[in-house]
């Protein structure tokens, strides 16, 4: 698969993290949201937390979960690692490819996917689905954040952009349509609970186990 280099290095007391600039710009909108979408406390596991600054900056800023982030790449969970390092709620990183069917973790209270969807083959997106609906407890929510296409609504051109050139590198990634996803949730067993529009033309879709 072809590499999206979503981070750059950064050095940090000699231990080599990723750092992904993106995160600086989404983290607070995307913990707003979560803040309401959350129960008060719980597991909440991160499906591709990629760098792990997400997830660090999460559980600091909601110390009441505990955080269960997880990656498919081992450079990604060293990062993850490295990020998280003193943090008491956050446990050891998980290697999980979400379009596998057997996760290392037996039930969670909430699942979280940031900026997965687009940069992975469609497959990942079932299994993330077959995999939230296993192990969430009732009403526990999968909560996706990215850019998405919706049917009748015209696509950003920065989006439009952003999708040829996903396309370029892999023909099997792209921006997915919000009816797609929310079909594929419903199929295996979640139902769809919100749409939040979010800045730079970003959603985030809110499911829910039944």
């Amino acid at each position: 698969m072809a590499d999206p280099t979503p981070w750059i290095v950064a050095q940090d007391d000699g231990a080599v993290r990723k750092h992904a600039p993106a995160t600086l710009r989404n983290r607070e909108a995307i913990a707003g949201v979560l803040m309401d979408a959350l129960s008060p406390q719980g597991l909440v596991l991160e499906i591709a937390s990629g760098s792990g600054e997400h997830v660090a900056y999460f559980a600091s800023a909601m110390p009441g979960h505990d955080w269960q982030p997880s990656d498919p790449d081992g450079t990604a969970l060293a990062s993850i690692a490295s990020w998280c390092a003193g943090l008491h709620n956050v446990r050891a990183p998980l290697a999980i490819d979400a379009a596998l069917p057997d996760w290392p973790i037996d039930a969670a209270d909430a699942v979280l996917c940031i900026n997965m969807i687009h940069i992975s083959p469609w497959a990942a997106t079932l299994g993330l689905m077959a995999g939230a609906a296993r192990i969430l407890r009732s009403d526990g929510p999968l909560v996706l954040y990215g850019p998405f296409r919706r049917q009748g609504v015209a696509t950003a051109p920065s989006n439009e952009a952003f999708d040829q050139s996903l396309r370029a590198r892999d023909p099997q990634w792209g921006l997915r349509y919000v009816e797609s996803v929310t079909d594929a949730a419903q199929a295996a067993g979640l139902a769809f609970d919100q749409l939040i529009e979010m800045p730079a033309n970003n959603l985030m879709l809110v499911y829910r186990a039944g």
